[in-house]
């Protein structure tokens, strides 16, 4: 998979790891910055990696600010990106499975290299269920988040 990889200032120091542990899980990253421990706008970052999934030029993305919880909230105001912040393995794999979120969302600040290199093939891992024989439940759950998402919550 083509995976998009995004993060603000606070994420910078942890890109390089999630970048590595995207490539040892047997993926191409897509690197869409920031470079540098430059202050930037974690939603302008965040809007970037959004639409390469839009766009169909990644399947999935990773975003990285200093919490991880800014990222989450704008990345779920785009539509078709199902966004959330995990630091456990369990909740990495289980959102896409039962879910199917396509973004993870790391805290910078939060967690260490020793955790990006467990999260990330525990998210690149995981598939979707919804679709197979047996997976009807998560279908009908992820349906009705995305009847959510097109009427805008009305």
């Amino acid at each position: 998979m083509k995976i998009a990889i995004a993060c603000d200032h606070a994420g910078f120091p942890l890109k390089a790891c999630v970048l590595e542990a995207v490539r040892a899980a047997g993926h191409g990253p897509i690197d869409l910055g920031t470079d540098s421990d430059e202050p930037v706008d974690f939603p302008d970052l965040t809007l970037k990696l959004g639409h390469a999934i839009q766009n169909g030029d990644a399947e999935r993305g990773i975003i990285i600010c200093g919490s991880g919880i800014g990222a989450c909230i704008a990345a779920n105001k785009m539509k078709g990106i199902w966004a959330s912040i995990c630091h456990d393995t369990y909740s990495a794999a289980q959102g896409v499975v039962h879910d199917n979120m396509n973004v993870l969302c790391l805290g910078g600040r939060v967690i260490g290299p020793e955790l990006v290199k467990v999260l990330v093939p525990a998210f690149l891992g995981a598939r979707y269920f919804g679709t197979e024989k047996g997976g009807e439940r998560y279908a009908r759950r992820v349906n009705k988040i995305i009847k959510m998402e097109n009427d805008k919550g009305m």
